[in-house]
């Protein structure tokens, strides 16, 4: 299924443009709130899952532009580093034996469509697979480790590049965490959706120029790995996200280098979820 924020409010997505509202459909049972439905995730997807089937519910029509983040307020945001070989190797750093881990801040969160608004500085994009968590978990193995995954979504790691390297210690972090710099979307899609969920192609293109293409599938830490190095250390929380790395093809390691401007349009894409538009302006 395609869970969607529409407007602040929670929605199935049915075809291509028809919203089921999650809050109506279950007369009251499930709230509008998008960032409520994963503190009952199970209940949730069961409900869910039998509306769907039984096919009776109605929807609407509804317009892309009014869709916000799908994980709108998450309480932890992870994002993975260096997490594919040909990345890691054109930012001038060998394979590590844990992932890079570190966080952009809740307020950078928008959703598709946004238009952001340029810092000073040099911007670079990094399509992401971004993991939302469904159900708690602390110190996970792999085997059940889908198992806690709500959905997937796209996301884009936009990053200031000077902000982050400058100092004797990189600030990753701040200098990933501009206002809008953390795009996510159109929705979230349940693992059920995909043919071969841990092997789905993804790219970013830069006002009509391809910049990234790869497969998630060439991740050196796959999606339960990610979930069990990082519970080791830090329980992972219903509606929690993780940016689980960018292939390679970024604008700082382009010869020339290459960045975003003012009125270039961002588009990125993932197998079995769809497209994110990101637009900008100075």
């Amino acid at each position: 299924m395609r869970i969607a924020n529409l407007g602040g409010r929670a929605v199935l997505v049915r075809g291509e443009s028809g919203a089921i509202d999650i809050a109506g459909a279950s007369d009251g049972r499930f709230g509008p709130d998008p960032q409520s439905l994963f503190e009952n995730w199970t209940a949730f997807a069961e409900w869910a899952d039998a509306l769907l089937n039984a096919d009776a519910a109605a929807s609407d029509s509804f317009d892309v532009t009014e869709l916000g983040a799908p994980v709108p307020r998450p309480r932890q945001v992870f994002a993975i580093g260096l997490n594919y070989a040909e990345h890691a190797a054109e930012a001038g750093y060998p394979p590590v034996s844990m992932p890079v881990t570190f966080t952009k801040f809740p307020s950078s969160i928008v959703g598709p469509d946004a238009v952001v608004e340029l810092p000073e500085g040099h911007v670079d994009w990094e399509v992401e697979l971004v993991v939302v968590i469904g159900r708690e978990g602390h110190k996970l193995d792999r085997e059940s480790a889908w198992d806690h995954v709500a959905g997937l979504t796209i996301g884009q790691d936009l990053s200031e590049r000077i902000t982050q390297l400058q100092g004797s210690a990189p600030q990753f972090s701040l200098g990933k965490s501009f206002p809008g710099f953390g795009p996510t979307g159109p929705w979230l899609v349940t693992p059920d959706e995909f043919a071969d969920k841990d092997d789905l192609a993804i790219s970013c293109s830069l006002s009509g120029e391809g910049m990234q293409a790869s497969r998630t599938s060439m991740m050196l830490y796959d999606v339960p790995e990610l979930l069990v190095r990082i519970s080791a250390v830090c329980p992972l929380l219903p509606g929690d996200i993780i940016f689980s790395g960018t292939p390679s093809g970024i604008g700082n390691r382009r010869t020339p280098p290459r960045f975003i401007g003012a009125d270039d349009v961002l588009v990125s894409e993932i197998e079995g979820i769809g497209t994110l538009t990101t637009r900008f302006t100075a």
